[in-house]
């Protein structure tokens, strides 16, 4: 397990008690948002842009196909083209655009079953279809456009008798000729990754989430979700060269809201060790080194074949370790919380030792070897506490629900993305369930600094009838003004909940 520095996670949370309420130094003006009208369906999902053509291609998951939105006026989208994807799969999970193509991520007739990439050019024209790993995810190309990359999470069936083999399929764009790097070379793991279901490879065990590149495109660098790691493969090799384990957030140190059954906001610290488990992941540079930022959701497995997922108070726990064992498994202590089976029991004796929880509700900053440089601590919760008063975390898809996500994964870090303005470097973090968009700024790695939150949701509408506002942030693409359309910095956001994609002009104070 990796070290955390104490002083930095609590200082960091303690200084933003007082200016949580004052004037964001970052400002979103919301210019338009684009409904597609669909109800949590995933009707926006992924959403990137092309300065070529002035617009954004949004993953349409309800409809199986990739939403084209002119943004030439950023004040009024409007959808102009469609990709068509239905006659290589049962659905589009993923889109990116590397020069003059689009690239579409598509699932085979099932999870477990090869899936497809699909190759357009900006106008929607067919150019190129390859065969990729069992349920493509993310996609991704290469600064330079040489190569596309998508990462093939290989989920296993609902029984869980049928787990392939994640993996990350490199495409060199001259010929479309596919390699893939997997994950059978490695038998066992680093400290601070796990093996979640027992008895697994690591190369069926693995899920292979979402790709950053380092500058050159030579490194990939990708989420390894449920494992809480991140894999390291050589581009050019296609070749996996490391496994990085990302280790577990302190919570008798970092404090959280761990139960929907408190009576509302209680964060507090907790004996429990919270599991990174990144989604999203970027890259940037900053003083002429490569870090790597996180987005820490977490997940579980959770199958009607096997699963991992209990809450506390389904544990036994060692009594020497927890001797307040039934105080902390009441409903409004740990009880409510969701947390493991597969680990915990450390000396094998039957009962849990560690208590586990999904996700570190925070981002994180790392070294490209794994190393921690910051991370958000409490902050998400903190802001969104006193912001959002007996709304905060809330679900995604119906309002009236605070404090509905305590026990699971909180606010939900999820969508991520960097851009640069006035010469600082700023990350942009979307919370799935409470809504909403964090930006820092992530110039000085060690000492990021929050810069302002927007949330575009109305809590007092009625969510399926499409009258909350943004629901799910699931994609972000940052727009810089010299590529915007309107010479302005932009911030394209893409709502799976309430299937619409919103643009953001963005000023820096």
């Amino acid at each position: 397990m990796r070290a955390i520095s104490l002083t930095a996670l609590v200082a960091g949370s303690l200084t933003l008690a007082t200016p949580v309420l004052s004037d964001d130094a970052l400002m979103f003006n919301h210019l338009a948002t684009y409904e597609t009208g669909i109800f949590d369906e995933g009707a926006a999902e992924i959403v990137v842009y092309s300065a070529t053509t002035q617009r954004l291609y949004v993953v349409n998951a309800d409809a199986g196909e990739v939403d084209v939105l002119d943004i030439s006026d950023p004040s009024a989208p409007a959808k102009v083209a469609t990709l068509g994807t239905s006659a290589h799969g049962s659905g589009a999970n993923s889109v990116a655009v590397g020069g003059d193509l689009v690239a579409v991520a598509i699932v085979g007739p099932s999870k477990q079953d090869p899936g497809k990439l699909v190759f357009f050019d900006l106008e929607g024209n067919e150019k190129a279809v390859v065969t990729v790993g069992a349920n493509p995810d993310m996609v991704t190309f290469t600064p330079d456009g040489s190569y596309a990359l998508v990462a093939n999470e290989g989920e296993p069936s609902k029984d869980y008798t049928n787990d392939p083999e994640g993996s990350v399929s490199i495409i060199r764009i001259a010929d479309m000729s596919v390699r893939t790097a997997g994950f059978a070379g490695f038998e066992t793991v680093p400290e601070g990754m796990r093996i979640v279901k027992p008895g697994s490879t690591v190369a069926a065990d693995v899920e292979p989430e979402y790709i950053a590149l380092s500058t050159d495109g030579s490194t990939a660098y990708v989420t390894l979700q449920e494992n809480n790691a991140i894999a390291v493969i050589d581009v050019a090799k296609a070749e996996v060269t490391d496994l990085l384990g990302l280790g577990f957030k302190d919570h008798s140190q970092v404090p959280f809201d761990a139960s929907n059954k408190d009576g509302g906001t209680n964060i507090k610290t907790w004996p429990v060790s919270g599991m990174y488990q990144p989604d999203s992941i970027v890259s940037y540079e900053t003083a002429g080194e490569t870090y790597l930022i996180t987005a820490n959701e977490g997940d579980a497995k959770d199958y009607d074949g096997w699963s991992e997922e209990t809450r506390v108070a389904k544990l036994t726990l060692d009594p020497t370790v927890f001797p307040n064992a039934s105080e902390l498994q009441e409903e409004g202590r740990l009880g409510r919380l969701k947390t493991t089976v597969s680990m915990g029991d450390t000396d094998g004796d039957g009962d849990h030792d560690v208590i586990y929880s999904y996700g570190a509700r925070s981002f994180s900053i790392w070294s490209t070897s794994g190393d921690l440089v910051f991370d958000s601590a409490d902050q998400f919760e903190r802001i969104t506490a006193a912001r959002l008063g007996r709304d905060f975390n809330s679900t995604n898809d119906e309002n009236d629900k605070g404090d509905n996500r305590s026990d699971d994964k909180g606010p939900e870090p999820e969508a991520l993305t960097v851009g640069k303005i006035g010469g600082k470097m700023i990350a942009f973090i979307g919370l799935e369930r409470v809504g909403g968009v964090m930006a820092y700024d992530v110039t000085d790695p060690a000492n990021a600094e929050f810069l302002g939150y927007r949330n575009n949701r109305d809590f007092s509408g009625n969510a399926e009838a499409g009258k909350a506002g943004d629901l799910g942030p699931e994609g972000l693409a940052f727009i810089s003004a010299e590529q915007s359309p309107n010479g302005k910095d932009l911030l394209a956001v893409s709502n799976e909940v309430s299937g619409t994609t919103s643009i953001f002009e963005i000023t820096l104070n």
